[in-house]
């Protein structure tokens, strides 16, 4: 096993990777910016390195100061989490060129699933189902455009290659606003991703965020450790997730799981991911691959029983998986909350000091976060602070346990999203189960107009 690996990220996940190392007796390095010197994981961090100022371009995405960490504390791997650098191609390959171990896909499967043009293409081949769309990039002809949009039929939403978490899409409804949409989703995804390219899709109108879990071994042994639903979204940002998925059966996660097992085993992939997909009527429709660890991976391993972080940094150290399929079962249902430092219905962000702090507790109930009373919470990054996620024999236990939690926990001094959480426990289409994408920003949107005439 590793003796020392340096975690490249901040915040819950940090501390989430260092939990797992110590449990394997591996010694953590954390590198940090000057914002997050008085960070919990930064203290309980056998070594620490200060990487540079608050803001990410001159921190935590400073390539050569992270490599130069490593390098200096003798660190043998280096692990990314999630968001920043962790599907950053160009990082993966200068880890492994510096001799250091990437724990995460080969630098060619983070290429490859990060233009979403050519990911689409992969699974398509892989006979994964793919959402109706064009066949590659858009044409630059305004007349080609407009015949892929009419095959299609409108609505028609049109997607930049090289985007990711929620960014660098646009719905098109009519054919007078087909080709302005497309120009300014170029200009936008050229300033944002460094690719003009774009495709196009046929726009789903009320389609569920289905995902599913995969474990892949260098030595193309691949599993599936089933579904969450992710469909409680604002600006398609996730809010709430849970696992398994509500209707969806046995039969449907088996069919799906063994299909993403096969694209792994195809494209040679190795280490965590997940399968995107949108699903209405019945069907699943690929939309992207995500080549890391997922903030909402907690739920998983509480309905599988299988630690995930653990399981990455096993595979990095070149071992075979030691779980197969026929050992993965689902039991019991869990839902996570994700708590944010932000008003909990304008979602201005809510920086500041914390001066009281109380995580709840009880059965089935589990915090990830790095959080404590006396914590500052800098304005320089994303705004969750944490995750509450509960666990039940059934969906229904899961959620009376998590409004428990809710209103057991306390975090005082800024303000978070506390309370939206505790109206969506409580809301009858989300207790129903099977909630569509757009289903909360129309709930949010009522709740404002309702606010508005009063």
């Amino acid at each position: 096993m590793f003796e020392k690996i340096l975690i490249a990220n901040r915040g819950e996940i940090a501390l989430r990777i260092q939990r797992a190392c110590r449990e394997l007796g591996i010694k953590t390095v954390v590198v940090h910016s000057e914002a997050d010197r008085e960070a919990k994981y930064v203290k309980l961090a056998d070594e620490s390195v200060c990487i540079g100022p608050p803001s990410s371009a001159q921190s935590y995405l400073n390539i050569p100061a992270i490599i130069s960490a490593a390098e200096v504390t003798d660190a043998e791997a280096i692990h990314p989490g999630y968001g920043f650098l962790s599907e950053n191609a160009d990082f993966a390959e200068r880890v492994e060129r510096s001799g250091f171990v990437f724990i995460g896909p080969r630098p060619e499967n983070i290429r490859l699933m990060g233009d979403k043009v050519s990911a689409k293409d992969a699974m398509k081949k892989a006979g994964v189902p793919v959402v109706p769309g064009s066949d590659g990039p858009l044409p630059e002809e305004g007349t080609e455009i407009q015949k892929v949009a009419r095959a299609l039929k409108y609505p028609v939403i049109i997607k930049a290659a090289g985007g990711g978490g929620g960014r660098g899409m646009r719905v098109v409804h009519t054919d007078a606003a087909l080709l302005p949409a497309v120009s300014l989703t170029r200009t936008e995804a050229e300033a944002a991703f460094g690719n003009p390219t774009v495709y196009m899709e046929k726009f789903l109108e009320h389609p569920r965020h289905i995902e599913i879990q995969v474990l892949a071994d260098a030595h193309r042994n691949a599993i599936y450790l089933g579904e969450r639903d992710c469909s409680m979204q604002r600006r398609h940002q996730k809010v709430l997730e849970e696992a398994p998925a509500p209707d969806i059966t046995a039969r449907q996660r088996a069919k799906i799981g063994e299909r993403c097992v096969e694209a792994c085993k195809k494209i040679n992939y190795r280490g965590a991911g997940t399968f995107e997909f949108l699903y209405e009527d019945g069907e699943f429709y690929f939309i992207e691959m995500n080549t890391r660890l997922q903030v909402e991976h907690p739920v998983t391993e509480l309905v599988t029983g299988i630690d995930i972080v653990l399981q990455q940094i096993r595979i990095a150290r070149n071992e075979k998986l030691g779980i197969r399929q026929r050992d993965v079962e689902v039991r019991g249902h869990a839902i996570e909350c994700r708590i944010n430092a932000e008003d909990p219905f304008t979602f201005t962000p809510s920086p500041g000091r914390i001066t009281s702090y109380h995580p709840p507790g009880g059965p089935g109930i589990r915090v990830d976060t790095h959080i404590y009373q006396g914590y500052v919470v800098p304005p320089y990054y994303d705004s969750m602070i944490g995750k509450l996620i509960a666990y039940g024999a059934t969906r229904d236990q899961a959620i009376r346990r998590m409004r428990v939690a809710l209103s057991e926990m306390v975090v005082q001094g800024i303000e978070t999203n506390i309370p939206l959480h505790q109206d969506l426990l409580t809301d009858t289409r989300f207790l129903r189960g099977g909630t569509s994408i757009h289903y909360l920003e129309q709930k949010l949107a009522q709740m404002a107009k309702r606010a508005t005439a009063t």
